[in-house]
């Protein structure tokens, strides 16, 4: 079980060259490298899927087995997020705009603004695990660490008790949320190209519904829209949970150098190259956050070097596989809850 636990200000000494040292080695191992082979390939498969998958969804018509197409372009769904993730990382490309053209493109397939995400994404690498300036700390149905379930109120306190049941459940809700806070920035102009970002949302919407509800029936449509949504967002959000929740948070003038706050806030998953498949590389948590620029593939060749470079200062490495990573994940969210069951509403 992970306890919710905070790194205090004296956590660790100051070692400003410790990173620079770590960039050297993997600067000589070649990882910065651009992978265009790779990513040439992966695209052309993710998007061969991804429109496979609508082109089967034409000819299956109106039938009940269209509910595996709703699970499959879940899958297909999540591939083309990772996809974008990468792009906002300037990993396929060295070149900004040449990324971000990658990016928007992706990101109209599949509905969410990639200007709210980069702008999301970004300041959660600048501050993981912050208590105040992270944003994926900044969830309302659920509480990271006992302040934030100590200021819950009303019904978001009564989850904030039951999180780790419902955790899973709310997840189902999570495609449906990143439309709508996308949706949100864009209508509030919280984006830079809100022109470009309104046109690609409202083009997804107005295509998505139509395909939909040209080819099905009402009574299978809503299911299947149900279905893929809610398998979207619940593999969403497995492949982004295991990475920080769980793992220490810091605060204000917590004395850390930017190797110690990235390492000791994130977790990697093991596994094989089915697990780097599934989880579009973000097992290598650690390693994305050292080097976020650092093309996909190249992650899993990393991960050695820092792993025994984190051993030889002294630096905790957390890494387990995926089933104990969400069981932290869980056993954290019960026990920020515990004080909230533990004395009447």
């Amino acid at each position: 079980m992970n306890p919710p636990v905070s790194v205090p200000a004296d956590a660790a000494p100051q070692h400003g060259s410790d990173y620079a040292k770590l960039s050297v080695i993997v600067r000589n191992a070649g990882l910065l490298h651009r992978r265009h082979g790779y990513y040439a390939l992966k695209s052309g498969l993710t998007l061969a899927a991804f429109g496979g998958a609508w082109v089967g969804f034409a000819f299956l018509g109106a039938s009940w087995w269209q509910l595996f197409v709703a699970a499959f372009l879940a899958m297909a769904y999540t591939q083309v997020s990772f996809l974008g993730h990468d792009a906002g990382h300037k990993q396929i490309f060295r070149r900004r705009r040449h990324n971000d053209a990658v990016g928007f493109s992706l990101s109209g397939l599949v509905g969410i603004s990639y200007g709210w995400w980069i702008d999301k994404h970004t300041r959660h690498h600048a501050n993981p695990n912050h208590e105040e300036s992270d944003p994926d700390l900044d969830i309302p149905a659920l509480a990271f660490t006992m302040k934030q379930g100590g200021a819950k109120q009303g019904f978001l306190r009564w989850m904030a008790k039951y999180q780790a049941f419902l955790f899973f459940p709310l997840l189902l809700l999570e495609g449906l949320n990143l439309h709508w806070a996308s949706i949100q920035a864009v209508w509030r102009g919280e984006v830079k190209a809100r022109r470009l970002e309104f046109g690609l949302m409202a083009g997804h919407i107005v295509a998505y519904l139509t395909a939909v509800f040209l080819v099905l029936p009402p009574s299978i449509a809503f299911v299947f829209i149900a279905v893929h949504q809610g398998l979207w967002g619940v593999y969403m959000g497995c492949s982004f949970a295991p990475n920080h929740k769980g793992m220490p948070s810091i605060d204000e003038g917590h004395g850390l150098d930017f190797l110690r706050k990235q390492v000791l806030t994130a977790r990697n998953v093991r596994g094989g190259r089915w697990t780097d498949f599934m989880l579009g590389g973000l097992n290598y948590q650690i390693e994305h956050h050292l080097f976020p620029s650092m093309p996909r593939p190249n992650l899993r060749h990393a991960q050695p070097l820092i792993r025994d470079f984190c051993a030889a200062q002294g630096i905790s490495y957390a890494e387990c596989g995926a089933l104990r990573a969400y069981g932290h994940v869980l056993s954290h969210l019960h026990a920020v809850g515990a004080p909230l069951r533990a004395t009447r509403p």
